[in-house]
């Protein structure tokens, strides 16, 4: 009988996991058709209006899941976490391969709860001042995910507690790190958005928008889905109120991954261009969002190694790079003059899930891009215009 708890202790507990490091749980997407080797994908591109020229993309980043499904939860050596990270930093010439990593999770609650004369006990254990140096060591910016599938209901505890608080901890904890905040809160219907709403304008009151982006905690970012048919309330709140280029209060959003990886470069362009069209149709609408003002991300792991690690010209991302690099703003819309979105985001680094191979080296794929891209390093002020 114990054997029998035990094992299904284990169970629950690899779930848990498991699910811990789902990033986003959007509508059905299109079976993803298999990339041989050799075969280059040759998507008909969509007819969406694209600028003469290509624009830089400016954000090039990676989710880090640490070693242990997103929990961080054991301290690591520095020499052990190289082993692993390695790519990271160096794509083989020397340059990192990406300009921005994301830390992926802090519990909401945990953190909301922590002592506000110590805020580092409110996140993870792994996630300290010489992992953060590691990277920003390299030229690369570092920020914490506040959230995550498996948070919805911490985040919802801590925003109808005290959400005032829990910004306060988080620019605490963004001040003694040197690093910037993302929310991650995907609660599709019903998201206290008045409990947000305070969040950010408690921790807008510590550390202002900085348009240079100079002050790393000031960098705050919120996360949105692939495209406007899920977490549908916040993504209307979101854009309407925290990415207008007109008043702007969150740096930018990401468009996140759906719910596997999308079967061309086709599918994710049409979840991407929701958010610049917006969903007037909607009641109430879902405005429409600069291209500069999101990134669009994609897995770089599944239960095999796939293009988006190991080979950059086979990528969805190289599929869709004139989209991504030359897309208009939506006309009319008033949101935005310059023509890409702001760049890509890929999940995850390291062990994001029990059931796909751990990403420990994808210099063939986000190292490439980084190189065919020209990403900078350090990260310039994102643009404004």
């Amino acid at each position: 009988m114990k054997r029998t708890i035990l094992i299904s202790l284990s169970l629950i507990m690899a779930f848990a996991l498991f699910k811990g490091c789902e990033e986003d749980f959007t509508e059905t997407v299109n079976p993803s058709k298999e990339l041989k080797k050799g075969k280059p994908i040759k998507d008909p591109q969509p007819a969406y209006p694209l600028a003469e020229n290509a624009t830089q993309l400016q954000v090039y980043g990676v989710w880090h899941a640490g070693n242990d499904y997103c929990t961080w939860a054991d301290v690591r050596s520095a020499g052990e976490f190289d082993q692993t990270n390695h790519w990271i930093i160096d794509r083989g010439d020397g340059i990192p391969s990406v300009n921005l990593v994301v830390l992926s999770f802090v519990n909401p609650l945990t953190l909301m709860n922590a002592d506000p004369e110590n805020p580092l006990t409110g996140i993870p254990p792994a996630m300290t001042q010489e992992i953060v140096n590691y990277f920003k060591n390299a030229g690369i910016r570092v920020m914490l995910s506040i959230g995550g599938f498996t948070y919805v209901d911490y985040w919802d505890a801590a925003l109808a507690a005290d959400p005032a608080k829990l910004a306060r901890n988080a620019a605490a904890v963004a001040s003694e790190l040197g690093v910037g905040i993302e929310i991650d809160y995907e609660k599709n219907t019903d998201p206290n958005l008045t409990g947000l709403q305070t969040f950010i304008e408690t921790y807008r009151s510590i550390h202002p928008y900085d348009a240079t982006g100079n002050n790393h905690a000031a960098r705050l970012t919120i996360d949105l889905a692939a495209g406007d048919r899920w977490l549908i309330a916040l993504c209307q709140h979101a854009s309407a109120n925290w990415l207008t280029v007109q008043n702007p209060v969150l740096d930018y959003a990401n468009a996140m991954v759906p719910a596997r990886q999308p079967g061309s470069a086709g599918d994710a362009i049409a979840n991407w261009y929701e958010h610049i069209e917006g969903k007037p149709q909607y009641a109430p609408p879902i405005p429409s969002i600069a291209p500069r003002k999101f990134t669009g991300s994609l897995y770089i792991t599944n239960r095999k190694q796939i293009p988006e690690c190991v080979d950059f010209y086979l990528s969805l991302q190289y599929a869709a790079r004139e989209f991504v690099t030359r897309v208009l703003p939506f006309e009319g819309s008033g949101q935005g003059t310059t023509a890409g979105m702001l760049g890509y985001m890929f999940w995850a680094a390291e062990c994001p899930s029990t059931r796909a191979v751990c990403a420990t080296d994808c210099t063939g794929g986000i190292g490439e891009g980084a190189v065919y891209f020209n990403i900078p390093i350090p990260m310039p002020g994102l643009r404004q215009e």
